[in-house]
C-alpha cells in the first residue's frame, strides 16, 4: 500500500467521514479517529478548531495538494469579484486533476493527478502535464490513446459508484469531456458537506 493510500485512508478515519463517498472507505466499518487515542470521547471544538477542520479537508479531497499550493488558490479567489467562498470551489473544481476525476476517467483524485502528471491527458488537442492547470469553459479534454486502453480508466469510466455533474458534458466511449460551465458550491457532488465559508473565514483570521 503507497504512503499516498495510506495518507488517504488515514484521512477519512481523522475526520471520521467517508470523504470520496468511496464503498472501501474504513470509516464504513470503524467511525473513530485513528491510532490508540482514536477512541477517546472529543471535546468541543473552538471556532479556530472548526475552520481548520474545514480547510484541512477541502484541500485534502483535492488530492491533498500542497498547503502552498492550495493558499496560493484561496488568495485567487479572494482576489476575484463576487463571493470568494464560491470563487474558491470555482477554482478547486477547474484544475486540470479534479476535472479528471469528475469526468469519471479515474477513480479518485489521486489517480487524477497521476494520469494528468504522466502525460495522459490532452487539452484542446495538446498535452498537459499539470495536475494545478485551470481548465477554461469550453475547453475540450480528452484521454491519449494509451491512455484509454489503460484498466484504471475503464474501470472508471463504467463504475457504477457516482454520477458526472451537469457542468460537464462527458463522451464515455470517446473519453473526451467538454467545461460547460463553472460551479458554484451547490453544484458539486460532494460525498460530505464541505464549508468553504469556513475556509475564508480561517485565511482572513
Amino acid at each position: 500500500m503507497t504512503k499516498r493510500i495510506q495518507a488517504k485512508y488515514k484521512s477519512d478515519r481523522r475526520f471520521g467521514q467517508n470523504l470520496w463517498g468511496r464503498p472501501k472507505s474504513p470509516v464504513n466499518k470503524r467511525q473513530y479517529g485513528p491510532g490508540q487515542h482514536g477512541q477517546r470521547r472529543k471535546g468541543k471544538t473552538s471556532d479556530f478548531g472548526l475552520q481548520l477542520v474545514a480547510k484541512q479537508k477541502l484541500r485534502m479531497y483535492y488530492g491533498n495538494i500542497t498547503e502552498k499550493q492550495f493558499r496560493k488558490t484561496y488568495e485567487e479567489a479572494a482576489r476575484r469579484k463576487g463571493n470568494t467562498a464560491e470563487n474558491l470551489i470555482g477554482l478547486l473544481e477547474s484544475r486540470l486533476d479534479a476535472f479528471i476525476y469528475r469526468s469519471k476517467f479515474a477513480p479518485t483524485p489521486f489517480s487524477a493527478r497521476q494520469l494528468v502528471n504522466h502525460g495522459h491527458v490532452k487539452v484542446n488537442g495538446r498535452r498537459v502535464t499539470i495536475a494545478s492547470y485551470l481548465v477554461k469553459v469550453g475547453d475540450v479534454i480528452e484521454m491519449r490513446e494509451k491512455a484509454k486502453a489503460m484498466a484504471l480508466v475503464l474501470e472508471a469510466v463504467q463504475s457504477g459508484e457516482r454520477d458526472t455533474p451537469d457542468y460537464i458534458e462527458v463522451d464515455p466511449k470517446g473519453m473526451t469531456a467538454r467545461y460547460q460551465r463553472v460551479p458554484v458550491l451547490a453544484d458539486v457532488p460532494y460525498a460530505v458537506q464541505m464549508e468553504p465559508n469556513l475556509v475564508v473565514e480561517y485565511y482572513a483570521s
